[in-house]
């Protein structure tokens, strides 16, 4: 059976008070470190927002992920209606505050300058960042308010829940690939 009883529906609370607003802090610190011209604040926001896209990337791909599949359907639609608003938020914030972070870091420092030595590894990183950031917000994004819709339905499917919980982890999983080679790049700059 897809569809679930309206007995079973998933009691869902408004959004607003589901997202994790705190989240909202590292771009308003990135802004504050930008009109300061604060090289040590805008670093130190770049790489706690990096480090939570990337953490939480790798956990949902590579520990989430193989988790999710041993259980039972119905506990894992459970689980999901209880994490899909707390990452609506969330992953577009941290990743959109990393890369612009990063981005505003590298052109400070000159590494956007086509005669600096490490310009090739700058255009390399800003080339997987753009990546990361379309997959995030054309694709997991849109399965992810997808997932929150039908599970707000009172015959919720939890077939097509779990199918796009699943290409999202999927999704996940490769961002996290992209991270780790993210990572040895920023290794490389410093050092």
């Amino acid at each position: 059976m897809s569809g679930m009883q309206a007995s079973e529906a998933f009691p869902m609370q408004p959004l607003w008070r589901q997202l994790t607003w705190w989240v909202l802090l590292f771009p308003a610190a990135m802004f504050l470190a930008i009109g300061m011209h604060s090289v040590y604040l805008l670093n130190w926001v770049h790489v706690l927002s990096g480090v939570l896209w990337t953490g939480a990337d790798l956990f949902m791909g590579f520990i989430i992920g193989p988790v999710l599949r041993s259980l039972e359907i119905k506990t894992r639609t459970a689980f999901i209606a209880y994490m899909v608003p707390r990452t609506l938020l969330y992953f577009p914030v941290v990743a959109l505050t990393a890369g612009t972070a990063g981005w505003y870091l590298a052109a400070w420092l000159g590494f956007t300058d086509p005669g600096h030595p490490k310009y090739l590894w700058a255009m390399i990183s800003l080339g997987l960042v753009m990546l990361m950031t379309v997959v995030g917000l054309c694709l997991l994004l849109p399965n992810t308010l997808r997932i929150w819709l039908e599970l707000k339905k009172s015959q919720a499917d939890r077939e097509k829940i779990t199918r796009l919980n699943r290409y999202n982890i999927w999704l996940s999983g490769g961002q996290g690939v992209m991270q780790v080679a993210m990572i040895l790049i920023m290794a490389h700059f410093r050092f």
